[in-house]
């Protein structure tokens, strides 16, 4: 079987090479974070910031609470579903949650003043970035650091992301923001079952939102980035600038427009149906009684199952469409506990997860005491691209950065800021660039590379195939991924593989696993691999 797979992927390979001149690319590693994430125009990402959400910025389908509530045990409540995103495949989600131990909501903002943008003056500025959100923010500051005007319209500019972001250090380190980790464990461990484990020597951290938001609007008001508390609801396009027209009545005028809204796609086109996998997750940073973590580890995934033995109809759902415990653990009291479902089409019901996790924790025996934040998440994978070029410029959850197999994006959509910026500096400071939609269609170029387009082509064969696993074929599945060299493994969650790398890192997890699993990937891959191929050959630049 091996021989099999490894003959197609080689003749495959040979036919995209011959086809689409693959050799004449490089195929450098690069280091990426993720998100979007725009979540103050949003509304989820968690990049969903975890596990498979480090930097989960997802939408704004997410909540967070930072006042505590007493609580003494997980209760349901009879809420209905009140809120919907605008796809029949995706998750409804409670407008309060129906654990009644969730704390009223309560919003935090930064405290300093912001420089305004001021409409009366009607000037047209190089950039308009919709959506304050980490890569909206990161790009602001570096194009504006070269010296040209930048406008960041957001309807709650100051407001703290409402996200749990968890980042490997290595990505944080490699674009020097280490000051805004607050906490960091040495490795972290992965439960397959009751009786295999998987430790990753990896440090691990949690993103400190605040010092980040305020690293980042501090450098942007140095470099006289101007601000607006609006939300944009329409864009008009003239030849050589467009018209922003807010929902306060302000319009403001831009040469360019970027979108980092998240997963709103309220700007940026898409022209084919749009059909992702959803990650959904549900998160409490509870002080509890105790919790049988280690806390020097953080807990990146348990697919053990053995608290659902009293419930055989959940254990059921559970055998089907499976779902995880992720943990960070600050002490013996002090826990960030979500339950994650990796990707399903369509996505699973809060209230599904939350009765999953309910009896996890007590199972665990973790009593929780009073809670400091919940969150719901909800994150979009895979999916079509936007329409490549285009007028608007992307970036994050709203350009399909999110790593389709995974969730990551905070990282991915960090690392992605200097490439969209850089690309801005140099098109707009030379006298003899396009305009319009010319020059849209140069930096959409130097975001989406052939080599990133077919990257993610195969994280989305990866996905395809996650999505027809249940239980059983996922634990088979990730005791393979986690048994690979490190390298595999980190280059593929931190989206540093490319292409022949992706090949081979197939050829390897193939190889790494067991005759049922190879069997499994044979025949519920046979399908999306065929559909990757024809992407790829068609997709040429």
């Amino acid at each position: 079987m091996l021989c099999w797979f490894t003959f197609m992927w080689k003749r495959k390979l040979a036919h995209l090479e011959a086809s689409t001149s693959l050799h004449l690319f490089l195929w450098q590693p690069y280091h990426m974070i993720l998100s979007q994430f725009p979540l103050s125009n949003l509304s989820k990402n968690h990049e969903l910031f975890h596990p498979f959400t480090p930097g989960k910025f997802a939408g704004n389908v997410n909540t967070l609470s930072q006042s505590k509530t007493q609580v003494h045990d997980l209760r349901f409540g009879s809420k209905k579903s009140q809120f919907k995103l605008g796809n029949k495949d995706c998750v409804k989600a409670s407008s309060s949650a129906l654990l009644e131990l969730v704390p009223e909501i309560k919003k935090e903002n930064l405290d300093f003043e912001l420089p305004m943008y001021d409409p009366s003056r009607g000037l047209v500025v190089d950039l308009v970035v919709v959506g304050g959100g980490p890569s909206g923010l990161a790009v602001a500051q570096q194009v504006s650091e070269a010296g040209l005007t930048v406008c960041s319209i957001d309807p709650s500019p100051k407001l703290i992301w409402p996200n749990n972001y968890g980042v490997w250090v290595d990505e944080f380190e490699a674009m020097d923001l280490l000051d805004c980790l607050d906490t960091t464990w040495s490795s972290a461990v992965v439960y397959i079952d009751e009786k295999s484990t998987k430790n990753l020597n990896r440090p691990y951290a949690r993103v400190n939102r605040k010092q980040l938001k305020t690293k980042m609007l501090q450098k942007c008001i140095a470099n006289g980035v101007k601000f607006h508390q609006a939300k944009v609801i329409k864009v008009i396009h003239e030849e050589s600038k467009s018209l922003l027209i807010c929902n306060d009545g302000v319009t403001i005028q831009a040469t360019l427009v970027l979108d980092a809204t998240g997963f709103s796609r309220s700007l940026v086109q898409y022209d084919k149906p749009y059909n992702p996998g959803y990650q959904v997750a549900y998160g409490i940073l509870a002080e509890v009684e105790e919790h049988p973590f280690d806390v020097d580890k953080m807990l990146f995934m348990d697919w053990r199952d053995s608290h659902l033995k009293n419930n055989l109809e959940i254990k059921e759902r559970n055998s089907k469409i499976p779902t995880f415990l992720y943990a960070m653990p600050f002490s013996s009291t002090r826990i960030f506990l979500e339950e994650t479902s990796l990707v399903a089409r369509p996505g699973l019901k809060f209230e599904d997860i939350q009765e999953r996790m309910v009896c996890r924790l007590k199972h665990l025996g973790i009593k929780v005491k009073s809670i400091e934040e919940d969150e719901r998440c909800v994150i979009p994978m895979g999916g079509p691209l936007p329409v490549l070029p285009q007028r608007v410029l992307g970036i994050g959850g709203t350009a399909g950065m999110v790593h389709p197999s995974t969730g990551y994006m905070v990282a991915r959509t960090l690392a992605a800021a200097p490439i969209v910026a850089k690309s801005i500096i140099r098109y707009l400071n030379n006298e003899k660039a396009a305009f319009g939609d010319d020059l849209s269609a140069g930096i959409w170029r130097e975001l989406w590379p052939i080599e990133r387009r077919r990257q993610r082509e195969f994280f989305c064969f990866g996905m395809d195939i996650l999505l027809k696993l249940d239980l059983e074929g996922t634990r088979r599945f990730f005791d393979a991924f986690f048994d690979l060299e490190p390298r595999y493994w980190h280059g593929f969650l931190s989206s540093r593989l490319f292409l022949p790398e992706l090949v081979t890192f197939g050829l390897s997890l193939f190889a790494h696993a067991n005759n049922t699993c190879r069997v499994e990937i044979m025949a519920k891959g046979t399908l999306p691999l065929a559909t990757m191929i024809g992407n790829l050959v068609q997709d040429r630049d």
